[in-house]
Formats: C-alpha cells, sequence, structure tokens
C-alpha cells in the first residue's frame, strides 16, 4: 500500500474545516457538517493544472493527475485547482506543458465556504447555483437543503456531465441544467436564492427575475479589467434589487458570454447607448459601495434594467443591461 492509499481523506476535511473556521470563512454548525462531509477529491478525479512560472516566460501549466504525489493533499488545500485550459483542455489531455489561459477551476474552498455563508441560506430555501464547475459546492449545497432545492446551471456540455457523473458518485442528485447561466433557469423559478460561481460585468436581469422578492443574489460583479467584487443584492416586490458589496476584492473567471473584446479595443464612451459599459478613470480604487439595480418598467416585464454602482466619491462605473 502506498503513503496515498494511506491517507486519510476523511481526516483531511476535518483539518481543512478547522482551518476555514479559523480563518472565519466557516462560520456556522450546518455548512461545517456539509465541509467535513463532501469528499472534494472525487471532483478532482480527472486531475488539475499546476501553475509553472519561469523568468522570461509565459506562465504555464502542466497536468496533476491522482496518481501523482500529494494529489490527494493538495486537494484538500486552500486553493483554487485549475480543471481546464482554453475552454476544452483537460488535465488527461496533456502531456507537458500549455502557455494558454484557464477556463475553469475548483474554487478555493475558503471562497465557497464563505460565499454559502453569506448567502443566507435556510433549510426549504431553493437555490439557484450559476456556474456548476466540478460540482464541489454544487455538492455542499445538496448536502445542506437536499437534491431537489438545487438546481444548478453550466454553459460547457463537458464540464458539466464531468460534474455529475462526481455528483452522482457521491450520492448527489441536484437539477442539472447544461445553458446559458445568465438565462438563469426559469423553468424551476421562483428561488429563494441565486449564487453565481463566475464573473459577471453585467447584472442578468433573468436572475431578479427568477429571484422571489425578499430572495438574495450573491455574484461577482466587475469590469473587464478584471477589478471585481463580490455583491450580496435583496430582491424588491417592484423587481428591483439593492444591496452592497461585502469586500474582499473577490475575483472570478468571468462568464464566457461576457468576455472582453478583443485585445486593445475599449468602448467608445461617445456612443453609451451602443456599449454596455462606462468605464472612469478610477474604476479600480473603491469597492466600499452601496450597489442598485432598478428594473425599469417593473417585474416580469422586458424593458432596458440598468445598474448602477455608486463608489464613495463618485459614480465612476456604468453598467447597462438590455434585454
Amino acid at each position: 500500500m502506498s503513503d496515498q492509499d494511506e491517507r486519510d481523506p476523511q481526516e483531511l476535511r476535518r483539518i481543512l474545516a478547522g482551518q476555514l473556521a479559523a480563518g472565519g470563512h466557516l462560520r456556522t454548525p450546518p455548512w461545517r457538517e456539509a465541509v467535513e462531509t463532501v469528499p472534494r477529491h472525487e471532483f478532482l478525479r480527472g486531475g488539475f493544472f499546476d501553475r509553472v512560472d519561469l523568468p522570461g516566460r509565459p506562465t504555464a501549466w502542466a497536468p496533476v493527475m491522482p496518481d501523482e504525489p500529494l494529489w490527494l493533499e493538495r486537494c484538500y488545500e486552500d486553493e483554487s485547482l485549475v480543471t481546464q485550459i482554453a475552454g476544452t483542455i483537460a488535465p488527461r489531455d496533456l502531456r507537458g506543458e500549455i502557455t494558454r489561459a484557464p477556463t475553469s477551476s475548483s474554487t478555493m474552498p475558503s471562497l465557497v465556504v464563505r460565499m454559502l455563508e453569506d448567502l443566507g441560506v435556510e433549510a426549504g430555501h431553493r437555490v439557484m447555483e450559476i456556474g456548476t464547475g466540478t460540482g464541489y459546492s454544487t455538492a455542499l449545497l445538496c448536502h445542506r437543503l437536499g437534491d431537489d432545492q438545487v438546481t444548478t446551471v453550466e454553459v460547457d456540455e463537458e464540464i458539466s456531465g464531468r460534474a455529475g457523473a462526481a455528483l452522482g458518485a457521491c450520492g448527489y442528485a441536484p437539477h442539472r441544467v447544461v445553458g446559458d447561466g445568465l438565462a438563469g433557469h426559469a423553468a424551476g423559478a421562483p428561488y429563494d436564492r441565486t449564487v453565481a460561481t463566475c464573473g459577471i460585468v453585467d447584472l442578468p436581469p433573468s436572475w431578479i427575475e427568477q429571484t422571489r422578492p425578499g430572495g438574495i443574489i450573491l455574484a461577482t460583479l466587475g469590469g473587464w479589467m478584471y477589478s471585481s467584487e463580490l455583491a450580496r443584492l435583496t430582491v424588491h416586490d417592484d423587481g428591483t434589487a439593492s444591496g452592497r458589496s461585502l469586500g474582499g476584492q473577490i475575483s472570478f473567471m468571468l462568464a464566457r458570454p461576457q468576455q472582453p473584446p478583443p485585445l486593445g479595443v475599449l468602448p467608445d464612451l461617445d456612443q453609451a447607448d451602443e456599449h454596455p459599459a462606462l468605464l472612469g478613470a478610477d474604476a479600480l480604487n473603491d469597492w466600499n459601495t452601496r450597489f442598485v439595480a432598478p428594473a425599469v418598467g417593473g417585474r416580469g416585464r422586458c424593458a432596458r434594467q440598468e445598474a448602477l454602482y455608486h463608489w464613495e466619491a463618485q459614480p465612476v462605473l456604468m453598467m447597462r443591461i438590455h434585454c
């Protein structure tokens, strides 16, 4: 028996939970019990990529597979683990290194549980998760709420399929949807909570429409220049949502339909109505702000919606959403 075979995943989960609790990320017993139960390594059976930084060359990525030393221990470290490169390449597809950009990952556990805590779920709540990824956060939700209460949406069919296999192997069966997460999943609405594990530039009107009044949307909002922050919004009876950023300079990969334009292309500030974003010179400076997302025309109507960030000094970043 190898050293890796002798390691106890359950003990690694308990150690991880203790670290997350000590860091203030894991704050309540139900989520701690979920972290101590759900096997993160089962969602990384396909391996992950290690970052390779060498002087004078671009960042590269090298695959780490389950049969390699320390793979299991790495699965329970508090770090994000890249699981896809360039939109199609999985660790098993590669020998050596690749210098393309990451497109999917297993988010660091401290951020996963912090978001779940901040989401404020209660027994009986129905949750829509945007971005299934490996399925680990989906499994935590299923463990806490039950399979029927969780809907998870993933744009990448292959990623969703791998997550579905891992979820099934662990005994979880949420409502798994392959499609554009920016459209949500109206068939399962209304939801008590909507949480996004991808970054967005524009807040989709569908998320507000599909979250019940009094419900919460938790998402990372930002711009194409990688300035972003986690925002928690409460949906109101009139079809609007408002809230505040939560601090911590949280960053996720942008949702694929909201990827930036080609390098060097910036919005034309003289033609604001034709562009979804207006960028101010100080947009990177201050995330200690109030966020308001008013829907023109009220709940359930397809009218132009505007999302406006108010910074402490002045409004420097405006995002307009059209439907």
